[in-house]
């Protein structure tokens, strides 16, 4: 499949290098193309790696990856193009921390909206799904590293763009069972708001290597 990866940062080469792994062909995309980290990006991936502006890795990919920092996601999106996201999956991994405050950040959308809703909302063809973004970008990718039955969740109003970022989840590791479906995108607030307990987490645990596990009777 050809994936357009938004965003060169931690969890955008995450994700790209596992997709590429997998043999799909993967455009990064950043605000300008020659951008340096996509380029020593594409040079380690090789064969099947490109990298190119929003729009390129957009327009490139049948379906996208939104790995972008979530207080700039809606403008590195429209930066992307309206037409270039219609009809596509577009899998939304970002959550909402401001920094702008210094440390720890705060969510700049919480409570009765989310990043995902928004982004659904501006881009109403795209096929939105959040998920991943409830972990560190090493987990997302290998979920091994983590030991147990620990969850990985979707939040998404097209049912059959769920099953899509199902079966690429399956690519990732993550087995079926522990997929859990939570409804449409307005249920991303539930994920993103779990952002600041993660963060306290990872302060105490000194270690991203954790997850939610959900317990059933």
């Amino acid at each position: 499949m050809e994936i357009g990866v938004l965003g060169t940062g931690m969890v955008g080469q995450a994700i790209a290098s596992k997709l590429a792994s997998l043999g799909h062909e993967i455009r990064m995309g950043s605000r300008k193309a020659g951008n340096e980290d996509a380029v020593a990006w594409v040079t380690e991936a090789g064969k099947g790696a490109s990298e190119g502006t929003f729009a390129d890795a957009a327009k490139f990919g049948e379906l996208v990856v939104n790995c972008t920092a979530g207080v700039a996601s809606v403008d590195a999106l429209t930066a992307a193009g309206a037409d270039n996201l219609a009809g596509k999956v577009l899998v939304d991994i970002a959550n909402p921390l401001d920094f702008s405050q210094g440390m720890p950040p705060v969510l700049a959308v919480c409570n009765d909206d989310s990043l995902g809703e928004r982004i659904q909302a501006t881009f109403p063809e795209a096929r939105v799904v959040k998920t991943l973004n409830t972990m560190n970008c090493q987990v997302m990718v290998d979920p091994a590293r983590v030991p147990g039955e620990h969850a990985v969740f979707v939040s998404g109003d097209d049912d059959s763009a769920k099953r899509e970022v199902t079966a690429l989840l399956g690519g990732l590791g993550w087995p079926e069972e522990r997929i859990i479906d939570l409804g449409g995108i307005s249920t991303a607030r539930g994920t993103e708001m779990y952002l600041p307990l993660w963060l306290s987490l990872y302060g105490q645990l000194q270690t991203g290597d954790f997850n939610i596990g959900v317990i059933r009777a």
